[in-house]
């Protein structure tokens, strides 16, 4: 049998972190309810990006299902339910509208299992790839609990805010590549296409030339010449740091400098502190534990450093502070959420202050790309714009140098 690394909230708050001989990933969670833990994650060993450099997905030869498919999917099997048609039938249904065929194929491997005698959350956590860890953990609560369709349309819109949060960076982040593309290529077109035209004029003249001139014959006549090395010590580049970013000091080293940049580092905090705190809300809303709730939202978090953080939280939690005042000691939320945080538990509102939390951090991340991009366009625009210019003199400069020096 396969063996499985598992991570799980034990009854008196104690995270646990360990090995499991099993035939699935749902029999490591059956086997842990057994134990009286609350399962947070389950994976194959050998399958841990901490230890093996995985290539396909550096490729992306594999896909799994975007969070904007599975917040649509969320919220359509979420609606079915909650119109009284019974989960196998809510499936066919989605199989039925679902376009994708990758979704589509998952759903039906999903029914096949529900119909075989599994739950939900178990069938969805055989396809890890597909349905994070907290989303299975959530599906479980909602089953074990009887309110699955309601936990589902938290689901839901915890994506929806999710995705509305990322589309936003995204979408921001357009132009500025646009800009520093088209500027590359210029570049590139003016070095190993313009200026090889004029070598033989230039080679007539010798050390004439000025040193700029000098210098962008030589870089373009490497460009040319030996083009397919730049390509490949850039892919060679990317694996490489891909592959340092897989193992978990350098991950953690990595996200810890991101933190400190300036003003890349601040909105970084804004977007995790926005995530982490709908989540929260949203598992504890559905009935879930404090220390497991965290254990949870750890595992949505991007940033390798805040996680950490939030399990150094978890364990002043654990010992009865308060979530305002273990956070407190960590670096993560803001001191406006802290404090939001801290009026939710003296009116016992916690779940209410965390959305709003969320709320306002999601308008501070709008705000904060605005004005990054209003400091970022015209900065490229400017810098770039000098970049082609100072080719362009220099090139038109040569040419009439050595035209000078034939009379």
């Amino acid at each position: 049998m396969p063996l499985y690394k598992y991570r799980a909230v034990s009854a008196s708050g104690d995270i646990l972190d360990g090995e499991m001989e099993a035939p699935s990933t749902a029999s490591v969670a059956e086997r842990l309810v057994e134990l009286g833990h609350t399962p947070v994650r389950a994976e194959e060993a050998g399958s841990d990006s901490a230890s093996k450099f995985d290539t396909s997905k550096f490729f992306r030869l594999q896909r799994g299902v975007s969070r904007r498919d599975l917040g649509l999917l969320t919220r359509e099997l979420s609606t079915l339910l909650r119109a009284g048609v019974p989960l196998d039938r809510s499936l066919e249904i989605l199989i039925t509208i679902v376009e994708k065929k990758y979704l589509r194929d998952a759903i039906e491997r999903i029914l096949e299992q529900v119909r075989g005698g599994d739950t939900l959350a178990d069938a969805m956590a055989t396809r890890p790839r597909d349905f994070p860890h907290f989303y299975t953990s959530m599906v479980k609560a909602g089953e074990v609990s009887g309110a699955l369709d309601q936990v589902l349309e938290r689901l839901a819109e915890f994506l929806e805010h999710s995705q509305a949060v990322s589309e936003s960076v995204r979408s921001a982040l357009v132009y500025p590549v646009i800009l520093v593309v088209v500027a590359g290529i210029s570049l590139i077109v003016l070095l190993t296409g313009v200026i090889p035209q004029f070598r033989p004029l230039f080679e007539s003249a010798g050390q004439a030339l000025p040193l700029p001139m000098l210098v962008l014959v030589g870089v373009a006549n490497i460009l040319s010449s030996f083009w397919w090395a730049f390509l490949i010590v850039i892919i060679g580049a990317v694996v490489l740091v891909r592959r340092a970013l897989s193992q978990h000091d350098s991950r953690l080293k990595f996200d810890s400098a991101v933190l400190r940049w300036p003003l890349i580092g601040a909105l970084v905090r804004k977007i995790e502190a926005a995530r982490f705190c709908r989540m929260l809300s949203t598992l504890l809303h559905n009935g879930v534990a404090m220390l497991p709730a965290l254990a949870v939202t750890r595992d949505t978090l991007n940033n390798l450093a805040l996680s950490e953080a939030v399990d150094r939280a978890a364990v002043s939690v654990k010992e009865g502070r308060g979530l305002s005042r273990s956070f407190a000691d960590e670096d993560v939320l803001p001191h406006l959420a802290l404090s939001l945080i801290r009026v939710g538990e003296e009116t016992g509102e916690l779940e209410r202050m965390l959305d709003q939390v969320a709320d306002i951090q999601e308008r501070d991340v709008q705000r904060t790309v605005s004005r990054l991009l209003a400091l970022l366009v015209p900065a490229l625009t400017i810098g770039l714009g000098l970049v082609v210019a100072v080719v362009i003199v220099t090139l038109l400069s040569a040419i009439l140098g050595v035209n000078q020096l034939a009379f």
